[in-house]
Order: C-alpha cells, then sequence, then structure tokens
C-alpha cells in the first residue's frame, strides 16, 4: 500500500498491522527524519480515531529523553496520521532473543522511563518488544506507542469480550483482563515489562495461545514456566517477581526496580557471576 502525505517524502515502511501502517520520511520544510503512523482502515472507528489523539495529546509536551516525542496530527483521509521524531532506532520485537548483560541495560533505562512517565501520572498499559526502541549504535531505548496510555493514577476495568481488550492480549496484566475485580494502577506496566523481559532472554512467550480466553486464564491464575537455568536465579526471580498476579506481590516502585537491576548488572560485568539478594528492599 503506497501512502502520500503533502509535505512528506515518504520512504520506507517499518511496521504493518491489523490497524496502522507506520514509515519513515522526511519533512520537506526542514528535512527532518520522521516516522509517519498511518490508520489502515479508510473508515476507523471512533475508538481508533480517539486512540490517536490520546497519543498525540499525551506525548506532544513530554519532554522525556526515553519517550519518542510527537511532533503533530495530520489529517488524512477520513482519520489521521501520526507524525513523529525518529533517531533511526528499531524494535526489540526484532530480535529473537538478547544476551543478559543487553537484556539488563535495556531493563534499567525502561524502568527509569517508567518512573519519569509516574512522575507525570502517566500509566503507557501496552508495555511489549514491539513498543520499545532502541537504537542499533548508541543503545538508548525508547518507548512509543501512548495510544491507550492513562492520566489517571489509577482506572478500573470492565470485564470485557477479550477480543476487544485494550491492550496486547499476550502482556496485558491481570487486572487488564477486567476479571480480578482491581483497579488499574502503574503497577500493571510491571507486570507487562516482565513478559516483555521474559520473551527477551529465552526467545519466547511465558503463555501462548490461540484461544484469547485461554491467554486471559494464563494471565490470570496460571504460573510461567521457569526461565532456562543459565539465566542467573536472582534474574529469573525479578523477572517472575514483575509477573506476580497481585499488584502487591510485583515491584512497589520502578526506582526500587531499577536498584536491583544494577546491582545485576554491576556483578554482571565484574564477575560474571550475580550473588541472590533481596529483592524491592528498596522503594
Amino acid at each position: 500500500m503506497t501512502m502520500k502525505l503533502p509535505g512528506y517524502q515518504i520512504n520506507e515502511q517499518l511496521y504493518e498491522g491489523t490497524r496502522t501502517l507506520v514509515y519513515r520520511g522526511i519533512r520537506s520544510t526542514d528535512s527532518q527524519k520522521v516516522a509517519l503512523k498511518f490508520m489502515r482502515n479508510e473508515y476507523p472507528s471512533f475508538s481508533e480515531l480517539l486512540h490517536f489523539r490520546n497519543q498525540y495529546t499525551i506525548t506532544k509536551n513530554l519532554n522525556l529523553p526515553g519517550v519518542v516525542k510527537s511532533l503533530s496530527l495530520e489529517t488524512y483521509r477520513n482519520g489521521y496520521v501520526l507524525v513523529m521524531e525518529d533517531n533511526g532506532a528499531i524494535s526489540l520485537d526484532k530480535y529473537d532473543s538478547l544476551d543478559l548483560e543487553t537484556c539488563l541495560n535495556i531493563a534499567i533505562q525502561i524502568a527509569d522511563i517508567l518512573h519519569k512517565l509516574y512522575q507525570n501520572r502517566i500509566i503507557h498499559k501496552d508495555i511489549k518488544p514491539a513498543n520499545i526502541l532502541i537504537h542499533p549504535e548508541t543503545k538508548q531505548v525508547k518507548l512509543i506507542d501512548f495510544s491507550i496510555a492513562s492520566l489517571l493514577p489509577f482506572e478500573t476495568s470492565e470485564i470485557q469480550n477479550p477480543n476487544v481488550l485494550e491492550g496486547t492480549l499476550a502482556y496485558i496484566s491481570p487486572e487488564q483482563t477486567g476479571r480480578m475485580n482491581r483497579a488499574i494502577d502503574y503497577r500493571s506496566d510491571f507486570y507487562c515489562l516482565g513478559v516483555s523481559l521474559y520473551q527477551l532472554l529465552s526467545g519466547k512467550l511465558p503463555f501462548s495461545s490461540d484461544d484469547p480466553m485461554e491467554l486471559v486464564h494464563c494471565h490470570i491464575s496460571k504460573q510461567p514456566p521457569p526461565l532456562r537455568p543459565e539465566i542467573p536465579q536472582v534474574v529469573s526471580a525479578i523477572v517472575m517477581k514483575l509477573m506476580a498476579k497481585n499488584a502487591e506481590d510485583r515491584y512497589q516502585s520502578a526506582l526500587g526496580l531499577k536498584f536491583d537491576l544494577e546491582k545485576c548488572l554491576s556483578q554482571w560485568e565484574k564477575i560474571e557471576k550475580i550473588e541472590t539478594f533481596e529483592l524491592g528492599a528498596r522503594m
């Protein structure tokens, strides 16, 4: 599908999803490199329009180095095009699995980004490798896709059909399913991050099924298989703590998570071994 947008030179396609298409391009006025997120449907739903506006509204004034900045929201046919900065980074879903040191470095950066988001009262709600960008040279990490992000301290989730749940079914927290009678808060992002780290370390998802109801059941009540033995026990424990079914059993702050991850990385860089220590001791 060839896209044309006045004022922009469109180059390569970065992503093709069921609802969106993302391209790299150049803004004609100043030759700035940009990423252009198009709506795929010719007649987008009200929900899709709302998600695009939400992403633009939340990120346009959010001057955080770890968040891809939205530059403008352009009208296109019956919908929108979201114009974002593009620094040449690629999404983590392009990788099958990563070595431990790279994973720890990425996780530390994400924990720092999440801390800054929570300072701005923002919950992302869709943390997954496809929404995590890494620059191939600098290794700087950035988050994208704030289309379902919330600006509230917490929100309730009503029971919905699993085919229309907000978020990505393979990564959503138990409370995001609407079947836990629990509010969604910043700790939901920790669960999604745990699933993502599990996948990056092992090359596979903790839960896999073609049946949406089965996936929902797994997130609510099934324990993930242990990570492979060569992953240090304390790193596995961090991932499992992030993926705890009850939010109270997860990390209670992004800074506490970052502290533990930095401790792991420091030991690994020195002796390629990580001694067991109490997790979540620092708030």
